[in-house]
């Protein structure tokens, strides 16, 4: 039987918490993306946002943040308040997205939504669906989208 040196100190290893600390998470994010890099040999990961701000105030109100890496777009949250919604402007953050991840040499995008979200904005839009996972409500069930960029 292999035993761990954590095993040793007489505490638990392996925890669970829904209050992760910032540093924790870098550990896992930083190693991960050093792994990417010595795999791939490449080094390309970057934060993606498109912000929509108020015109009067400044203040951000919405729009979209993602990362792009190794070719991929990724879409993690996108936002519009109720009164943005049905303007444009949705089509408009996408757009741009893509744009950029264009330009950074990503040919693919993917992201999930659920059914009570917005694929269809998403169909509209160019994108398909590549899978569904059923949740407890089919309403909440995720979707799964792709998009190809060139």
């Amino acid at each position: 039987m292999r035993v761990s040196a954590f095993s040793e100190a007489g505490e638990s290893a392996v925890f669970v918490t829904d209050q992760p600390d910032a540093e924790d998470l870098a550990v896992i994010s930083d190693g991960l993306n050093r792994f990417n890099i010595q795999e791939s040999g490449t080094d390309d990961r970057r934060p993606l946002a498109v912000l929509v701000r108020d015109p009067q105030t400044k203040r951000v109100v919405g729009g979209l943040t993602g990362r792009t890496s190794l070719g991929l777009m990724f879409v993690d949250l996108f936002y519009l308040p109720p009164e943005l919604r049905g303007t444009g402007i949705g089509g408009e953050v996408l757009r741009r997205a893509e744009e950029e991840s264009r330009r950074r040499g990503c040919r693919t995008g993917v992201l999930y939504t659920m059914k009570i979200q917005a694929p269809d904005f998403y169909l509209r839009h160019g994108w398909r669906v590549f899978g569904e996972i059923p949740a407890a409500r089919p309403e909440t069930n995720r979707v799964f989208m792709t998009k190809d960029l060139v």
